[in-house]
């Protein structure tokens, strides 16, 4: 349970949002993939933005379609949600409990490449898990780590600074500094594009310093829509 009392203001009204934008990423032909539940809503959000929040922004049409959200992550262990492909959007699931013991580190290849693939295309992304606080945030760091070259501590101010609530648990953090890790030692060099001469991201220089990416294909494979990925290197079916 939640206890309000002792929350910052800005934590406070985060929570109660349904979601943030944390990277507005432009490409260079703005066009997103057409879905009638957003086609005829006017947006000044760009195609290739990622969003994070709670699984009350599912539950909020009007506001999906204001954002022209066309993909959607889910970071959930329930046996229900309150939206899916029938409604429109392509959908990610992954089944994870948010205690410490839960082991993260296998669904976090496949969830960074079905939202990379999303972005690149010119989708909106949005990653959601109930509250918005710890599973989703983990997912989003994670990306920021993987697809943008940042560092753990890097990834967190900016969620953060987007996000005010977030507070990943500390199994989720554990994993992703070790996931840092052993990627910066095996996984290829971040594109040159995604490189930073200031990473330090001070205040709300992290945020500025999002807006100034610039896409690029990322070369990964396709991963078909309306799948739930089991971790371990690929989806299931």
């Amino acid at each position: 349970m939640i206890r309000f009392e002792d929350m910052a203001p800005e934590v406070m009204e985060a929570m109660c949002t349904p979601m943030h934008q944390i990277l507005p990423i432009h490409y260079p032909t703005p066009v997103s993939p057409i879905i009638p539940s957003v086609a005829s809503v006017p947006s000044t959000i760009p195609p290739g933005s990622l969003f994070l929040g709670s699984l009350s922004a599912t539950m909020d049409r009007e506001l999906l379609a204001r954002n022209r959200i066309t993909h959607i992550v889910q970071v959930l262990d329930v046996p229900w949600l309150p939206i899916s492909e029938k409604d429109g959007f392509r959908c990610l699931k992954i089944d994870i409990l948010d205690k410490p013991t839960a082991d993260l580190r296998p669904h976090l290849e496949g969830a960074c490449h079905y939202i990379a693939n999303a972005l690149s295309s010119g989708g909106n992304v949005l990653v959601h898990c109930q509250q918005g606080v710890s599973r989703s945030p983990a997912i989003v760091i994670a990306y920021l780590i993987h697809n943008l070259g940042m560092s753990y501590d890097q990834a967190y101010a900016l969620v953060k600074w987007r996000r005010p609530c977030i507070n990943p648990n500390p199994g989720f953090v554990a994993a992703l500094r070790a996931w840092e890790s052993r990627w910066r030692s095996t996984g290829p060099a971040s594109p040159s594009q995604f490189r930073r001469a200031n990473t330090s991201y001070p205040g709300t220089t992290s945020a500025d310093a999002a807006t100034s990416l610039a896409p690029t294909p990322y070369g990964y494979p396709q991963i078909t829509r309306g799948i739930s990925y089991a971790g371990n290197g690929g989806p299931r079916p």
